[in-house]
């Protein structure tokens, strides 16, 4: 391993944790200002959906590479020009004319994002190798991450409520070139000289790439082109051939980036359970509660922002509870009672969501017990992947972690956004009958679902007076979003059944969980 000697590690640990901070907020930031990129793009409501998941599938297609790139050329190297192309890529999506140039934008910016988060980690392990000073230092990068999670709605509120939305976007240009000073003044530069004897896994890139992309295509796109129509059903084939392939690829690759042996590992197995519970329930649902508070309870840009935090918040304040809870009862405990609470948190919503004529605080409980459940699940799971496996393969488990809480993620925003449909068009139907036709219809819960409340008024100002065609859009709103809250809660219950299976599963023998190579200390 070579390396320079760190001059600054305050301003390493302030660059590190800018990263973190714009990678968040371009997750949390986005949501909440989807009703007005559909007011001003005229986006439809499969474009407000490729607009999220354009930056959360093209974080997962560079997560592997980076870390390779890295260790080869130099971290610090690889971490300033991913700073400097998450910047670019900021304005391209700030000055974006269209949704078209907009989704692309967003593509890029999450391909310089997620090289930027997985550099980050990797120079904050290299820069802090003491014990006391690296818990420091990730304790406070941990926080700031948590900062842009929780707290970018409400600064993309009022980002919009004081500019425009285009400064969502390019707020972020001054503070990555603020980030690559901090970065030329204290990240010192390390690379590992073994990697570039390490063959870059591209087929599995690509592989698993096509594959997400397909699925996601297929679930969003799957009604207009037909379900059963040769463009849908080739599609879905498309994307089971290169699942496959990404398996096969995997195994047969010498430094694969799934190493589907670690599944051996128990713990590490329940730990992605964890992941993957938190990504087909809270973190896609997050994408959507803007548009409930927006089109469901009336609520402006501002307002929704501040009702987010308590869903938001609790995650924030949780992760000591959590680490606490984790030693006193292990995660085998910790992880399925988190899961199991952010169902709860799901079902409440949806039992509140009936009572909104009392008030739109009926849904809060439930989105405040939620918030406490991920504050549970998130830091047992992220720390059980990497520490159930062997040192040597920690960086692979932690890409393995990122890789599917990403790609869960983008798959339930897309499946999300179906159900919401489904829920909203069967309300539509039980209330106007055949006052409208099956397309009109479908285009009528699409505008809904994409938080155009207005729009969808003026299609039925021929069919009911404003009032009475208020509260139809209103409570069908609410049927769509029931149905959602119930989609997140049942995956959460779910998966935290499977993750108590696995984790609290006896050992027939005390080998049992040992990987072939392991025990001997290769």
């Amino acid at each position: 391993m070579s390396s320079s000697t760190p001059r600054h590690p305050t301003l390493a640990l302030a660059a590190i944790c800018l990263a973190a901070l714009l990678f968040g907020l371009e997750i949390s930031s986005v949501p909440i200002i989807l009703p007005v990129l559909e007011a001003r793009l005229h986006a439809d409501f499969q474009d407000l959906q490729w607009i999220m998941n354009a930056y959360t599938i093209a974080c997962t297609t560079v997560l592997m590479a980076t870390g390779t790139l890295a260790d080869r050329y130099g971290r610090r190297r690889v971490f300033a020009l991913t700073v400097l192309a998450f910047g670019i890529a900021s304005l391209l999506c700030g000055l974006a004319p269209s949704t078209a140039v907009l989704i692309a934008g967003r593509f890029l910016q999450g391909m310089a994002g997620g090289a930027m988060f997985i550099c980050s980690i990797a120079i904050l392990s290299h820069q802090f190798p003491d014990g006391k000073a690296r818990g420091r230092a990730f304790a406070i990068w941990g926080v700031v991450a948590g900062i842009g999670l929780g707290f970018g709605p409400v600064i993309g509120g009022v980002i919009v409520a004081l500019a425009s939305w285009h400064w969502v976007f390019l707020v972020h240009a001054p503070l990555a070139l603020l980030g690559l000073a901090l970065i030329m003044a204290g990240v010192a530069e390390s690379s590992d000289p073994l990697a570039r004897q390490q063959k870059l896994d591209l087929a599995g890139i690509v592989t698993l790439t096509v594959a997400v992309l397909g699925l996601t295509s297929f679930i969003t796109q799957g009604e207009g082109l037909g379900w059963t129509s040769t463009a849908a059903l080739g599609l879905a084939a498309a994307t089971v051939f290169s699942l496959i392939a990404f398996v096969a690829v995997e195994r047969l690759h010498p430094h694969p980036m799934f190493d589907f042996s670690v599944f051996k590992i128990r713990d590490f197995s329940g730990a992605i359970l964890g992941c993957i519970g938190m990504n087909c329930s809270y973190w896609p649902f997050m994408i959507y509660l803007p548009l409930y508070f927006s089109a469901g309870l009336g609520y402006d840009t501002t307002t929704a922002g501040l009702a987010l935090l308590f869903y938001t918040v609790p995650f924030l304040v949780m992760p000591p509870i959590a680490q606490w809870l984790l030693l006193r009862y292990q995660a085998r405990f910790v992880i399925p009672a988190g899961l199991f609470l952010i169902g709860l948190g799901f079902v409440l919503m949806k039992l509140g969501s009936g009572l909104t004529h009392l008030g739109g605080w009926t849904v809060l409980p439930g989105a405040l017990i939620a918030g406490i459940g991920l504050g549970l699940t998130t830091t047992p799971a992220t720390n059980m992947t990497t520490a159930s496996v062997p040192a040597n393969r920690a960086g692979m488990a932690s890409g393995m972690d990122v890789s599917a809480r990403l790609i869960t993620l983008a798959i339930n925003i897309a499946a999300m956004g179906l159900v919401l449909v489904a829920g909203i068009l069967a309300a539509l139907r039980t209330a106007l009958g055949p006052a409208l036709d099956a397309a009109r219809l479908r285009a009528l819960a699409e505008r809904l679902a994409g938080g155009d409340v207005a729009g969808a008024q003026q299609m039925l100002a021929t069919l009911a007076a404003p009032d009475a065609a208020g509260a139809i859009l209103q409570a069908a709103v609410t049927h769509g979003f029931g149905w959602v809250m119930l989609y997140g809660g049942l995956g959460a219950w779910l998966t935290a059944g499977l993750s108590l299976a696995v984790l609290s599963r006896r050992r027939a023998s005390p080998a049992q969980d040992v990987l072939p190579g392991v025990a001997g200390g290769h």
